[in-house]
């Protein structure tokens, strides 16, 4: 089954206290997983990329029960999406731990993965579960 997620981190202030929202639906539109979490005070980049890895480790983790062979991720951290797609080098020391840590996770996933960019405007759900995380710590 082809899954469809999601991911947004939220840092308010650059460190900042930061969320996480994540929202996986299935082929018909029907919502199998829902995630948003406080993760303290850390940066908006390593906020995306803990909320891509949560995502990961969730679909990884019930992988039998979703039945997934290809999941298909939409992110508006432009920045995120082209270092995972090679396009852009890992830089930051504080990036290279969470990109190696979902290239890891993506290596042993057994199914198939994409990642795309999207514009704010697309990434809604998983933005206001982001915003959400922050608000309920």
């Amino acid at each position: 089954m082809k899954l469809r997620a999601w991911t947004d981190g939220a840092s308010r202030g650059n460190p900042g206290d930061a969320g996480i929202g994540v929202i996986v639906k299935d082929e018909a539109g029907v919502v199998v997983l829902e995630e948003r979490r406080y993760l303290g005070k850390t940066t908006n980049n390593q906020a995306e990329y803990t909320a891509l890895i949560v995502c990961l480790e969730a679909v990884i983790a019930r992988k039998e029960t979703l039945q997934c062979s290809d999941l298909a991720v939409f992110a508006d951290s432009e920045l995120m999406v082209k270092q995972l797609k090679g396009e852009y080098k890992v830089r930051d020391e504080g990036l290279k731990t969470h990109y190696a840590h979902a290239r890891q996770l993506l290596s042993t996933a057994g199914f198939t993965f994409s990642i795309t960019h999207v514009p704010r405007a697309q990434n809604k759900e998983a933005d206001k579960l982001a915003n959400e995380g922050i608000d309920f710590r």
